[in-house]
C-alpha cells in the first residue's frame, strides 16, 4: 500500500504531549540535537556562499570578476550533486539501523569537511591543487549533508507531540537560516576589525575553521537520545528481506514526485535568499559587502522569527493550505522583492528581502512538515531523502549560478525574480494537478 493512505493508528512518542501541551525532557533533546545538525549543515553552504568574492579570487587564477563568480557559483552546486547520493546512501541506512547512529556519523563529516575549507591553501601556493581539493571538500559536505537534511527533521518528527509537529518541524528548520545571521555577522565583525590584508589573508578562514567545534557540540546532545518508540516498534515488525531503496520506489513515487516538486520552490527561494543575495545586492544592487551583510542577516533573523509561526499556523490550519497561500505569495511579490533588493538602497533591499521572507516562511509553514508526513515511518528517511536531495540539487544547488547568469544575458536585474514567479505558478499548479493531499495528523 502506498504511503499516500497509510493512516495506521501506530502509537506516536509523544503523542501524548501533544494532547496536554507538555513534552519530556528527551523529545525536547531531540529538537535540539536536530536543530543543531540543521545549523552545521547550512551553516557550511551559507559560508560558502556568502564567501564567494573572496574565495574566487582566493582559489582561481585572476580574471575578470563575473568568470570568477561564475566558477565559485558553478562549485557550490558541485556539493549538490552528492547530495542526492548522500541521500540514498544515509536514508537507507537510516531507515535500517536508526536515525540517530546515522545523523552521529553525518554531522561529523559535515563539520569536517567545512573546516576543512578553512585551512586549504590558495591558487597562488599551489596552483590548479586548490580548487580541486575545494571541490573534494564541497563533495564530501554535499554527501554527507544529503543526510543529515532529511535525517534531523525526520528524528524531530518522529518525537514529536502529533498537535505540534508543524511548530517542532519548522522550528528546526529555523535553524538553517541562523547561519546566515551567525556567519553573515562574523564575517562583518572580522572584515571591519581586521585590515583588507589580514582577512583575504588568512581573517576569512576563522568562520570555516569552527565548524568543527560547532559539530562537535550536536554530536554530544545527540549522544544523549534515543530513537523513538515510533521507530523501535516499526523496526521490529519489518520483514528481515527489508530494502529500504526498493520499498520507496515501490510504494512511494508518486509521493516522492510530489515532495520533489513542493521543496524544489523553497529550495530555491531559501538558496537566492541565503546564498546568492549578499552577492547579488553588491553587484546588482551596488551596496558595499558590509551593508549587504546587514541586510541579509536583519532578514534572515527574521527568517528565524516567522518559519515557526508559519509552522503553528499549518498545525490548525492543514498543510495543503499554507502551500496553496505560499506560493500564490511568492508569485505575487517576488519580482517587487527583487527590484527592491537591487534598487541601491540599503532600507529599501531591507524590505524586499523581508517580504521574499514572509513569502517563502508562509510556504514553508506547510512543506517542511509535509515532506516527513508524506511517508511511513518504515521508509521516511530514504523517501523523504531521495525527493528532497534531488530537487535541492536542481533548484537549490544552481540558484546563485541561474541567478548571476540571468542577469548577465538579459541586463534585467529583477531577472531572477521572473525566475521565481515562474516556479511558484508551476508548482501551484502542480499541487492541483497531482492532487496533493493532506497530511496534517497522519501516524504511522
Amino acid at each position: 500500500m502506498s504511503a499516500t493512505h497509510s493512516t495506521s493508528a501506530v502509537p506516536q512518542a509523544g503523542a501524548s504531549a501533544g494532547r496536554s501541551g507538555k513534552s519530556t525532557s528527551m523529545q525536547k533533546k531531540v529538537l535540539v540535537g536536530g536543530s543543531i545538525g540543521q545549523f552545521v549543515e547550512f551553516y557550511d553552504f551559507t559560508l560558502y556562499g556568502l564567501s564567494a568574492v573572496i574565495l574566487a579570487e582566493y582559489f582561481f587564477p585572476n580574471g575578470d570578476r563575473l568568470t570568477g563568480l561564475l566558477i565559485i557559483f558553478a562549485t557550490f552546486g558541485v556539493a549538490f550533486v552528492m547530495r542526492p547520493l548522500g541521500g540514498l546512501f544515509f536514508g537507507a541506512l537510516g531507515d535500517k539501523v536508526g536515525r540517530r547512529k546515522t545523523l552521529t556519523i553525518t554531522i561529523f563529516l559535515v563539520g569536517c569537511c567545512t573546516a576543512l575549507i578553512g585551512v586549504l591553501p590558495g591558487f597562488d601556493q599551489i596552483g590548479w591543487f586548490a580548487p580541486i581539493l575545494l571541490i573534494l571538500a564541497r563533495l564530501g559536505q554535499g554527501f554527507s549533508a544529503g543526510g543529515e537534511s532529511v535525517g534531523g527533521p525526520s528524528f524531530v518528527y518522529e518525537h514529536a507531540p502529533v498537535g505540534k509537529r508543524g511548530l517542532w518541524i519548522n522550528i528546526t528548520l529555523a535553524a538553517t537560516a541562523l547561519p546566515s545571521v551567525v556567519a553573515g555577522g562574523l564575517i562583518l565583525l572580522l572584515s571591519t576589525v581586521m585590515s583588507d590584508a589580514s582577512f583575504e589573508s588568512w581573517g576569512w578562514r576563522v568562520p570555516f575553521i569552527l565548524a568543527l567545534p560547532l559539530s562537535a557540540v550536536g554530536l554530544w546532545i545527540r549522544s544523549r537520545t534515543d530513537e523513538s518508540e515510533l521507530f523501535k516498534k516499526t523496526a521490529a515488525e519489518r520483514p528481515k528481506e527489508f530494502s529500504p531503496i526498493r520499498d520507496s520506489f515501490r510504494e512511494n513515487s508518486v509521493g516522492m514526485l510530489q515532495v520533489f516538486f513542493v521543496l524544489g520552490l523553497t529550495a530555491l527561494g531559501f538558496y537566492m535568499l541565503s546564498a546568492y543575495f549578499v552577492t547579488y545586492i553588491q553587484t546588482t544592487g551596488d551596496l558595499t559587502r558590509e551593508q549587504s551583510l546587514a541586510t541579509n542577516a536583519i532578514a534572515m533573523a527574521s527568517y528565524t522569527i516567522f518559519l515557526p509561526i508559519a509552522g503553528a499556523i499549518g498545525d490548525r490550519v492543514g498543510r495543503k493550505p499554507m502551500l496553496i497561500a505560499g506560493s500564490i505569495l511568492l508569485a505575487v511579490t517576488s519580482i517587487p522583492a527583487f527590484g527592491l533588493v537591487t534598487s541601491g538602497n540599503m532600507g529599501l533591499a531591507f524590505i524586499g528581502q523581508t517580504i521574499f521572507v514572509i513569502s517563502l516562511c508562509c510556504y514553508g509553514g506547510g512543506c517542511y512538515t509535509f515532506f516527513c508526513e508524506r511517508f511511513s515511518t518504515k521508509t521516511r528517511f530514504t523517501s523523504a531523502a531521495i525527493s528532497y536531495n534531488i530537487s535541492y540539487a536542481i533548484l537549490g544547488g544552481t540558484a546563485p549560478f541561474v541567478g548571476t547568469w540571468l542577469v548577465d544575458i538579459t541586463g534585467v536585474n529583477t531577472a531572477p525574480g521572473f525566475y521565481m514567479t515562474v516556479c511558484a505558478v508551476i508548482v501551484l499548479v502542480l499541487i492541483f494537478v497531482t492532487r496533493l493531499p493532506e497530511t496534517r495528523g497522519r501516524l504511522g
